[in-house]
């Protein structure tokens, strides 16, 4: 089913402070005091508890989130997935600049010998960071092994899944390409071609593979972007720790990432709007009631710029081609019970566009989806609608 998208003019925002007071009424000062924020994992979190739950509670959400950012950040030089990255992209330097390496890779024929793996390692540690103390083996075949924490083998499975369901379209080892794009400076530029080409070659989640406790790069120069589905894990995570903690009712919001924990007092649902594309995010297309499940949404609207020319760039970068994905899709939003499961399949269902990914949808349980096309037309995934607010006379 179709509709025409319409901008509900009411302050409802996914900040989950703001959404709570809105629906819920007056807030007791008590209440007001079980709300947190931070920043980290390059966004802006929320938490805030209703049932259940102590200052302390949310204070160990923040040390958490800080241990999240050890393990999943792409930019900070103490995190493990920085480390692992540096140290690869190295081993790709290493091999480019010596012929006799990069012709063995060439060959497919790739044997090293002791002094050769030496050679290698040398180069890269004296080129990594000081930070960087991650534990790592190169074998006589090329292959380069890191011992991973049991956090980072349970997000890259997850991820590796995500890879794999979306035929090709959602990639974890498109880190290359999205190193590239910067949609953050203030001077907007788009990759060279020849850089995007060059890069979309070390783009493959087949040539990764994972062991308990380890991961292996089966080709030098690789990277994984947890960008796709970190939000979601962590969430899910600390939905965890708060109901081991016996909270019935909280909102974690990571940026737009939204997990509701249990039902507001008295079983009341959750209100949360999803933005109207390119609008304040006070603009909301729909408001869906949720109790107990993730909502999370993907869009071109989110980081984006524009070029003298009037082309558009967002940061849903395609793995097959290097560039912003080309479709007739605004955004995606995704109802599941994990976190993770919304963030891998909101960017997955972008990517297959909205015929396929409303029948992808409508074949999973439990997950639901709708689309937003460019016309500004809203489509549903089966059952979507049930959780739609409906818009109150005036």
């Amino acid at each position: 089913m179709v509709y025409f998208a319409k901008k509900i003019e009411k302050k409802i925002i996914v900040s989950i402070l703001f959404v709570c007071i809105l629906f819920s009424g007056c807030v007791s000062q008590e209440k007001e005091d079980l709300v947190i924020s931070g920043f980290a994992f390059d966004t802006t979190y929320t938490i805030t508890l209703y049932q259940g739950g102590s200052k302390e509670v949310l204070d160990a959400c923040v040390s958490k989130c800080s241990t999240y950012e050890k393990v999943f950040s792409r930019t900070l030089k103490n995190s493990e997935l920085y480390q692992i990255n540096e140290i690869e992209a190295l081993y790709g330097k290493a091999v480019e600049q010596k012929k006799e390496y990069k012709e063995q890779w060439e060959r497919k024929n790739v044997h090293y010998n002791e002094n050769e793996i030496a050679s290698i390692k040398e180069i890269i540690e004296s080129e990594k960071s000081e930070k960087n103390e991650i534990e790592y083996e190169l074998s006589k075949n090329g292959q380069i092994t890191f011992q991973i924490t049991e956090m980072m083998e349970e997000i890259l499975r997850k991820g590796l899944e995500y890879s794999k369901e979306s035929e090709g379209g959602f990639d974890i080892t498109i880190e290359p390409v999205t190193s590239l794009w910067d949609f953050k400076s203030e001077k907007k530029e788009v990759p060279t071609k020849e850089a995007i080409e060059k890069a979309l070659s070390y783009v493959d989640c087949e040539k990764i593979s994972l062991q308990e406790g380890s991961l292996c790069f089966l080709m030098p120069g690789m990277g994984i972007d947890l960008g796709g589905i970190a939000k979601g894990f962590i969430a899910d995570d600390l939905k965890k720790y708060l109901e081991e903690q016996g909270v019935k009712g909280g909102l974690i919001n990571l940026g737009g990432n939204v997990l509701c924990v249990g039902e507001k007092e008295g079983g009341e649902p959750f209100y949360v709007g999803v933005q109207q594309p390119f609008a304040q995010r006070n603009q909301t297309v729909a408001v869906v009631a949720v109790q107990d499940i993730s909502v999370v949404s993907s869009g071109i609207y989110e980081r984006y710029f524009e070029t003298e020319d009037g082309k558009l760039y967002h940061h849903i970068i395609n793995p097959k081609t290097g560039y912003s994905y080309e479709n007739d899709l605004l955004g995606v939003t995704i109802l599941s019970e994990k976190s993770a499961d919304g963030d891998g399949l909101s960017t997955t269902c972008f990517a297959l566009g909205r015929e396929k990914g409303i029948a992808y949808i409508n074949s999973l349980e439990g997950v639901y989806a709708m689309f937003i096309t460019k016309d500004e037309k809203l489509w549903y995934s089966d059952g979507f609608e049930e959780f739609i607010r409906k818009e109150e006379s005036s």
